[in-house]
């Protein structure tokens, strides 16, 4: 009673009841991932607000084109799955979610990281892969629990020196990007091991020159060793 999965080939709604079962910890509206069906939910509707018990909300692989702000309502949410759908924004009502430590946003069309997801201070892990994202605001360093923040294919072509803050980070993707350079204090994140762990951090794809990508292999000392030359010198 607690634990929903609704499935269709063709799923474009869902029945009003769902909204009246207030107990409901687990809402799954989302395909088999090797199914490789697409849903056609275009909107996730205003009553969700009803789920005040909510804790995991799957909404992957629809066609999501709007969140409402009654999903900042859902103040038990803690993880939020919302990949590949047609997102090109997000309302400020889900910097409300201070439970949140999962968020999936890969594949949408977002232009840039709202400024209310630094709001999520419990936030651990972040995907916002192959989006149109071209800045990172500097409040990003709010996110202090952040473990994962994966940023492959987006147009981000600097990272504000706040991202060297997150000393959480032990995964930081950056792949196929536009980045000519890295902050200076970059070589601060001592949990990124990507010059022992290729999956840890990942720059391929960028036209790195400051400092230049078989510096960044050898890992945190070798890029503090590269800045600090430049600074002596």
């Amino acid at each position: 009673k607690k634990k929903l999965k609704i499935s269709g080939r063709e799923l474009a709604s869902v029945p009003t009841q769902l909204f009246g079962m207030d107990q409901l910890q687990v809402l799954e509206m989302s395909p088999e991932r090797e199914s490789c069906l697409r849903y056609r939910m275009e909107l996730l509707p205003r009553e969700i607000s009803h789920l005040k018990n909510l804790t995991l909300l799957y909404m992957d692989s629809n066609n999501l084109k709007k969140i409402p702000a009654e999903i900042g309502t859902l103040s038990h949410l803690e993880r939020l799955t919302l990949s590949n759908n047609s997102l090109s924004s997000l309302p400020p009502e889900i910097g409300a979610l201070q439970r949140l430590h999962s968020l999936h946003l890969a594949n949408n069309s977002l232009a840039e990281l709202p400024a209310s997801l630094c709001q999520l201070r419990s936030l651990t892990f972040l995907d916002l892969s192959d989006n149109k994202i071209g800045k990172i605001p500097p409040a990003i360093r709010h996110l202090g629990k952040l473990e994962t923040l994966l940023l492959l294919f987006n147009s981000l072509e600097k990272l504000p020196e706040e991202v060297c803050v997150l000393k959480n980070l032990h995964t930081l993707w950056l792949g196929n990007n536009h980045l000519r350079s890295l902050p200076a204090n970059f070589g601060e994140l001592v949990n990124l091991d990507w010059g022992y762990n290729y999956c840890s951090c990942n720059f391929e794809g960028n036209p790195l020159e400051n400092p230049p990508p078989e510096v960044c292999s050898r890992g945190p000392e070798e890029i503090r060793n590269y800045f600090s030359s430049f600074h002596d010198a």
